[in-house]
This record gives C-alpha cells, structure tokens and sequence, in this order.
C-alpha cells in the first residue's frame, strides 16, 4: 500500500503551479544548453530538445562518447556516452553524448547557467589533451555548485 500512497502524492504534487513551473523551467534549461552547444559547433542529434535531455554527436570533433564522457567528468561535468541513431561504434564506445537539465534545475540554475555551463563543455571538448582547460572547467564547475547548493544552510 505504501506504493500507492507514493504515487498519490506525486500525483498531487505534479497538479502543483510550482511544479509545472519547475517542469518548464526544466525544458527551457535544456533548450538553452542545446542552443549553447550548438553555437559552439556541436550538433545536436535533433536539432534542439523539447523535452529534458538532449543529446550530441561528438564525431565531427574526432571524438568517442566514451572518452569524451570521461574527460567531462575529470571536469566535474556529468555526461553520459551515448548512440545516436545510424551508430557505427558500440554501446560501449558510442558517437553520442546526453545531457539533462533536472539536477541543475533543481540547484535553482537557470538559462544563464545553462550558456555557461554550454561554454564549459565546449572548451574540454574542443581541447581534450589540455590539462589547463579541464582544471579551468573544474574551478568554474566547483563555483557554480558554491553558488546553487544542493541544500540551503539552515
């Protein structure tokens, strides 16, 4: 029975004007983060995003999902390797990276956030091999965390 009660209080919840402004603001961040890419050369598999997520092809930079993935998170940037459609590499390797915008927006980070964080991702893509680029990328992710909390101090 407990799963049911969850799922009536989400449901409640989802009724909410905050939370469809929260759903919203999700969607708007995703759009903005995509165009931020974009505008940095990235292409977008859809060419935009209506939903949460969004995701990019990182061969045209010579790059694998995989290795792009883990040089973001050395960066402090969470992304997940990912195919896109007509993949010729492996689930493993993968042409993809996605991208969500939940968390952020949950931290109360906004559109600003989502051209800066766009730029961030762009400067360790664009320069994989440099050290300087990705400890950069990791002062400026550690700031933005330091700006948004996760919780507020009591």
């Amino acid at each position: 029975m407990h799963i049911i009660a969850a799922k009536a209080v989400c449901f409640k919840e989802a009724l909410s004007d905050g939370f469809r402004a929260y759903q919203m603001q999700i969607v708007r961040n995703a759009r903005r983060l995509a165009q931020a890419l974009q505008d940095k050369g990235s292409r977008v598999v859809s060419g935009g995003t209506d939903t949460h997520l969004l995701l990019i092809d990182v061969t045209p930079l010579g790059l694998t999902g995989k290795d792009a993935a883990r040089r973001l998170e050395e960066a402090g940037i969470v992304a997940n390797k990912n195919m896109i459609p007509f993949d010729t590499k492996s689930a493993f390797v993968t042409s993809g990276l996605r991208f969500g915008t939940p968390a952020v927006t949950t931290r109360g980070m906004g559109e600003e956030e989502m051209s800066q964080i766009g730029e961030l991702i762009s400067d360790v893509l664009h320069n994989m091999d440099d050290e300087k680029v990705v400890k950069t990328t990791q002062a400026a992710v550690r700031e933005l965390c330091r700006r948004f909390p996760l919780y507020k101090q009591a």
